[in-house]
């Protein structure tokens, strides 16, 4: 597993862990930074897992007004809570990571809901993030310069 997909996991699992457990996520994501100091197997992986809930924290409520928009069936309060944590991931992904092209952003959702979440997930967020993937970026999306090396996938 590349160094992105295993941040993506971290990064998915600290946004579920606050969603859960209804804490601040940046609550979550300073005990999980304190875990990457301790822990130097989790440094590879843990620069862009912080940039992504950072991301998904400062962005959420545009965020989530996209996945409510278009997510054909569902509120953002009945999906399943992994679900809206993956979702979330990708759409930082699609709409605030020039770096990450949109194709890699819906597989690696989609493969995250295929591995962990219910049998129904992967086709409904491969549907929801090729919507929004359809939809004009944010002009003042930032722009993020990531280290170049063999495991950008």
């Amino acid at each position: 597993m590349s160094a992105r997909s295993k941040a993506r996991k971290r990064a998915v699992d600290i946004l579920y862990g606050a969603d859960l457990r209804e804490l601040p996520i940046w609550q979550l994501l300073g005990e999980e930074a304190t875990r990457a100091l301790d822990e130097p197997d989790r440094r590879a992986s843990w620069e862009y897992a912080r940039q992504i809930v950072e991301g998904v924290a400062d962005n959420q409520a545009a965020i989530d007004r996209l996945i409510g928009e278009n997510a054909q069936g569902w509120t953002l309060e009945r999906m399943p809570v992994l679900d809206r944590a993956i979702a979330r991931v990708g759409v930082w992904e699609i709409l605030y990571n020039a770096e990450v092209p949109d194709a890699v952003a819906i597989s690696e959702a989609v493969e995250s809901a295929t591995v962990h979440s219910t049998d129904d997930s992967a086709g409904f967020l491969n549907g929801l993030l090729a919507a929004i993937a359809r939809l004009p970026k944010p002009e003042a999306a930032p722009h993020i310069e990531l280290p170049v090396g063999d495991d950008q996938a």
